[in-house]
């Protein structure tokens, strides 16, 4: 064996009604007393929840979350940041929130305290991501790494079952790519197949049971292990794509990953043949591309490109835009297979290795 493994200093509290019993508790062990409260629309209410729990140490609630964090909008956040004299951000909801929450702690080094109520796993990477000027650009900094995670199930109970699956399946990709990272670790591997594991079981018993709490908890495990892979390791093909898609042309971000995940896999499985395999273990099938896409279709999702708005005219300059990003990945890339790729999602058929 040949690895390095860093462990990323991290805590997490998890357990049902945690987003007001323990936040104040965990703004408390990191000394912090003016705590500015940011979550999108959606999550107003749950974040007005969190803010009355903390109290005093509430300096303010700002509701300007929006999904792949516009630089604009970041700028915007910070200096309400400022301007409230906060020495401490809590992000409540999905990962617009958190990644909101990540753009102010890059730019003023406050310490951030996660509390997330979809399954992203954002809030356990050190990665941050803006959008300016139709890109996306990422970056991996330990200034945005969340101090404390507050898992709550219970905040996910609200989450529609659309949304849970297509958010359950973006927190798959962070394991299949952390699976041939060129930084992986048998360590990753164990996280990765069990992450892979446990959403895959729970997503189909959120679907027939929303307001089961034990189904809520195992897919916000998996979450937390997935996105731990994705905080340990380099991302590929998948996220540098996925990353074009949303930024460049504003597909919606976890529905992206949703449909791109089994052909991206397919893309990359000749070079990786035992990430591959290892992903078909843990869904219990023979081809995982074709597993993870099943799975998906089967449970509501979009199946194709096209369903989420994007162009045909656009899938050339998205495979260039892909293409020519430097990053790692274990199969060459090319501007001619990212545009297999990209067609072969856009029109949603089956994810054939050999095809790409």
């Amino acid at each position: 064996m040949n690895f390095s493994y860093e462990a990323l200093p991290t805590r997490v509290v998890f357990r049902p009604g945690a987003a007001v019993s323990a936040t104040p508790g965990e703004a408390e062990r990191l000394g912090l007393r003016r705590l500015l409260v940011i979550c999108g629309s959606r999550g107003a209410d749950t974040a007005r929840a969190v803010a009355a729990a903390l109290g005093p140490a509430c300096a303010g609630l700002h509701d300007g979350a929006r999904m792949h964090v516009p630089a604009e909008v970041a700028h915007r956040a910070v200096e309400v940041a400022h301007a409230a004299g906060a020495d401490g951000i809590v992000a409540v909801g999905g990962g617009s929130s958190i990644g909101l929450g990540k753009a102010i702690a890059l730019r003023t080094g406050l310490p951030l305290i996660a509390v997330p109520s979809t399954y992203s796993g954002s809030e356990m990477t050190p990665v941050w991501g803006l959008t300016e000027h139709g890109v996306k650009r990422t970056g991996r900094n330990p200034a945005v790494l969340p101090r404390s995670v507050v898992y709550d199930p219970g905040l996910t109970l609200s989450l529609p079952v659309p949304l849970s699956v297509t958010s359950g399946v973006n927190a798959l990709a962070h394991a299949v790519e952390a699976l041939y990272a060129p930084d992986t670790s048998p360590l990753i591997a164990l996280l990765a197949e069990e992450g892979v594991r446990a959403m895959a079981r729970a997503l189909p018993e959120v679907a027939a049971g929303p307001e089961s709490l034990e189904a809520r908890s195992r897919a916000l495990y998996g979450a937390w292990l997935c996105g731990s892979c994705l905080g340990a390791t380099t991302m590929g093909l998948h996220h540098k794509l996925c990353h074009v898609l949303g930024g460049t042309f504003g597909l919606p971000h976890a529905e992206t990953h949703t449909v791109v995940l089994p052909y991206a896999l397919a893309y990359n499985t000749p070079a990786a043949p035992q990430a591959a395999a290892t992903v078909a273990r843990a869904l219990d099938a023979d081809d995982a591309p074709r597993a993870l896409r099943d799975l998906a279709v089967g449970l509501g999702a979009p199946r194709s490109l096209a369903e989420l708005g994007l162009a045909e005219i656009d899938l050339p300059d998205a495979a260039e835009r892909t293409a020519g990003e430097s990053y790692a990945n274990p199969r060459k890339v090319t501007g001619g297979g990212v545009l297999a790729v990209l067609r072969a999602a856009y029109e949603g058929a089956e994810p054939a290795t050999a095809a790409l």
